[in-house]
């Protein structure tokens, strides 16, 4: 696995606030820690909802199953109402990442048919791997396909890798959604995004040089 040289840190420390959404999913301190190595304060890692309301950045994580994902960050009282008022109308901007990014779609095929917040239009499906040798859950480092210029994406390229952990993929209902893939027993969604928002297949956190170049794109855009 080659990876571009990762510097020791960068000269920029935003000010502004980023509020991670804390549903019971993923590991967030790993998620913080990637975001407020660009920060002049640290993140706020929360479940309530007047907290979202105010970030000025929302990040939403999420590992394991896109039901039981969806259940908690609906069980957080008025989380989804605050959510859809900051990102779909004062355009407050967004990143989801891993099962995050998932839940941004119309639906979840895993175990059911499970809505979305359907914020992007497409289904979460399994992967159809024409390699059957290939392993499920997609696990390891991987190369991105980048399929379109994005200012999140400045200065990644095809061929850099990042970190993928999943079984299903985002497969979206129209092409302008896709930003990159990733060729892992055919093409899957690795990035999707929209407006002011995007969402990574990959932990960015967890993708050294690259995912740490997103991270910083993430907070230096302004859509």
């Amino acid at each position: 696995m080659l990876c571009r040289p990762l510097k020791a840190s960068s000269a920029v420390r935003y000010k502004m606030s980023v509020a991670i959404v804390d549903y019971g999913s993923g590991n967030l301190r790993s998620a913080a820690k990637g975001f407020e190595k660009f920060l002049s304060a640290p993140v706020v890692v929360t479940a309530d909802a007047t907290e979202v309301a105010r970030a000025d950045r929302i990040v939403l994580p999420g590992q394991g199953a896109f039901a039981d994902c969806f259940a908690g960050l609906s069980a957080l009282d008025g989380m989804i109402d605050v959510l859809r008022e900051a990102v779909l109308e004062r355009a407050v901007p967004f990143f989801g990442i891993c099962v995050g990014m998932q839940l941004m779609a119309t639906a979840g095929l895993e175990h059911g048919r499970h809505d979305g917040l359907d914020w992007i239009g497409g289904e979460v499906v399994p992967m159809n791997l024409s390699n059957r040798s290939l392993k499920i859950p997609h696990m390891g480092w991987n190369e991105l396909k980048v399929a379109a210029s994005h200012p999140v994406l400045e200065g990644v390229q095809t061929g850099d890798h990042v970190y993928f952990v999943h079984s299903y993929h985002f497969a979206v209902a129209e092409s302008a959604a896709l930003l990159a893939s990733v060729d892992y027993g055919g093409d899957q969604t690795a990035i999707v995004g929209r407006d002011n928002m995007i969402g990574t297949q990959f932990h960015p956190e967890k993708s050294q040089a690259t995912g740490l170049r997103m991270i910083e794109n993430f907070l230096n855009w302004r859509p």
